[in-house]
């Protein structure tokens, strides 16, 4: 191994040798050498205190990682079913046919992001949109060329916000501060107050009410309190988050300072999902300008003793560390492994200590709440759901992009507005939401009826449902984290029956099994992935059962699931 290397490697790890940052070392050492030679793993083993086969363990587990060289383009085609019906998979085959080079990966990823103006590609990391033929063409002479990516035109990497319709929150001009400046005002007590009376609830998708969150939090005794945003917004057909944390990123940084002003907290971590790499220059900047304005760091806006400062932690393109103790983990320098609750983050998260963590939309609230008022925000919406909210609109319609909503609004309106006229069903919050068929379109948006985390994917009357379960089966098992025998038997078990009726090979033993794989997961697994990821396959065959019963083939030879080993073996790996 050369001089150079080493010195690379040692410039990054550049003397900081607390564990919590294993996974951003690793990072950044396989986005200098697109791989982890195996001298850094040594030289991490030896300043952090990680054995090296704790360090092999998570690169094995963050699918951006790896322990092998693949080339100087690492390009990875987003995968999602709106990718899917943009013939992603025919502009994949393109750029093959077009670049055979040792120097070039094409591989596939989950969804990057960008449905709203997909298909997408991360290369290196870096995320490119509206793939075409001519696009895919320009991207091969580049490759051929040797350019490097950092010298590619700027064209291909600009990423539209694509706001569509604007309500009460997107109408506002910057806060300027004005919403933390209110919040000192006000004191803990009566700020936390205002974010009750709003009747806020998390945007993430379990939508806990979020005065709630941080009064238990603050409740906590502590030598110290952390602000976590959940900025990995992994769930299919998502992406209104990159849109506020590419324009609207001082709202939601002011959103966690008043959060910390409130639970006693002087550090606060974003957690950026791997996809959305192409932000960090951009909020780092957007950091360093608050600091220069007295908004972080210390004595925030003249306050005596309120110090508090934010700092980004990035992932490494694992869904399940949305679940937000698997993030705390992840951040934690650790595979994203979700833990045994109670206790809850408010009580023991990041190193152990009382931490509040939110949704990116849910702190970008609380900045106009402050600012407004909880009477302005809770002028729209329902009674049992205030307020509004963004939805990730994509899919079958004319004008995909982000939409704001008062909770509330139908089904049948939301499609009107986006052009999804005609549309046989709607997939609400991703792969681990709700399908919707056009009968039941009269239904609201709102926590009371369809809840969602944002995702709002738009089934034209042309496509296969099959599809769409296929490439939501295929999803889950990339997915699972594989530390449960339900989880990780049962994805790999249920991607092989729809692949079967996607061939026209099911077979009514196929559907006995799926429902029993389906009960067993959903009732044993160990985090919310396990148990919600049945969730499409059932509601289709409740729903729509010719979808598997047209498609019945001969009695072929079926994997027998058996459910009291698995069960067996869950218990064995939890106790």
């Amino acid at each position: 191994m050369s001089a150079a290397t080493v010195e690379a490697i040692n410039n990054i790890i550049d003397n900081n040798h607390d564990p919590d940052y294993l996974l951003q070392h690793l990072i950044e050492i396989q986005h200098h050498f697109h791989y982890i030679p195996e001298i850094a793993i040594g030289a991490l083993a030896q300043t952090t205190g990680f054995s090296e086969t704790h360090i092999q363990s998570v690169v094995a587990f963050y699918s951006f990682l790896s322990l092998e060289y693949q080339g100087d383009y690492r390009i990875l085609f987003s995968d999602n079913f709106t990718d899917r019906i943009d013939h992603n998979q025919q502009l994949k085959t393109l750029l093959e046919d077009k670049v055979k080079d040792a120097s070039v990966y094409i591989g596939m990823t989950s969804c990057t992001g960008l449905c709203d103006q997909g298909p997408g590609l991360l290369v290196n990391g870096l995320a490119i949109n509206d793939l075409d033929d001519q696009r895919v063409e320009e991207i091969a002479a580049l490759i051929l060329n040797k350019e490097p990516v950092s010298n590619w035109p700027v064209h291909l990497f600009a990423i539209r916000d694509n706001i569509q319709r604007s309500d009460i929150q997107l109408q506002q001009e910057s806060s300027g501060g004005e919403g933390l400046a209110k919040a000192l005002s006000l004191g803990p007590d009566q700020t936390l107050s205002v974010v009750d009376a709003s009747g806020l609830r998390g945007r993430g998708g379990a939508g806990f009410k979020t005065a709630t969150k941080w009064s238990f939090c603050k409740q906590h005794q502590s030598d110290q309190h952390f602000v976590v945003c959940n900025a990995d917004e992994g769930e299919p057909g998502t992406f209104k988050d990159r849109i506020l944390l590419n324009t609207y990123a001082e709202e939601v940084i002011e959103g966690m300072t008043i959060c910390a002003s409130v639970i006693g907290a002087s550090k606060g971590l974003i957690y950026l999902r791997g996809e959305y790499r192409y932000l960090l220059e951009a909020l780092q900047g957007t950091m360093q300008k608050l600091r220069s304005e007295n908004k972080l760091g210390n004595n925030i806006l003249g306050q005596n003793g309120f110090d508090f400062d934010v700092e980004i932690h990035l992932g490494a393109g694992a869904y399940i560390c949305g679940e937000e103790s698997s993030l705390i983990e992840s951040l934690e320098g650790k595979r994203g492994i979700p833990r045994i609750r109670p206790p809850f983050p408010v009580q023991q998260g990041y190193k152990n200590k009382p931490t509040v963590v939110n949704n990116v939309e849910t702190f970008w609230s609380v900045a106009h709440i402050l600012r407004q008022g909880a009477d302005w925000f809770n002028q729209a919406g329902t009674e049992a759901s205030p307020g509004t909210r963004l939805l990730s609109i994509s899919g079958d319609c004319e004008r995909p992009g982000i939409y704001e909503y008062p909770f509330g609004m139908t089904l049948t309106e939301i499609l009107k507005d986006c052009g999804g006229a005609g549309a046989q069903a709607i997939q609400m919050a991703g792969a681990a939401g709700t399908t919707v068929l056009a009968k039941d379109f009269a239904r609201q948006l709102s926590f009371e009826d369809l809840a969602t985390g944002g995702s709002f994917m738009v089934i034209g009357s042309q496509r296969d449902l099959m599809d769409l379960l296929d490439n939501f089966a295929t999803f889950f098992r990339h997915e699972s984290c594989g530390f449960c025998t339900p989880c990780r038997v049962g994805t790999l078990l249920i991607e092989e029956i729809i692949q079967r009726f996607n061939h026209k090979q099911g077979s009514e033993v196929d559907l006995e099994q799926l429902q029993r794989i389906a009960q067993i997961m959903q009732e044993t697994s160990f985090c919310g992935l396990g148990s919600t990821a049945p969730t499409a396959f059932i509601d289709a065959l409740n729903q729509s059962p010719e979808l598997f019963t047209e498609r019945m083939g001969h009695d072929i030879d079926n994997p027998v699931f058996d459910l009291e080993q698995a069960t067996r073996d869950y218990k064995r790996i939890t106790q």
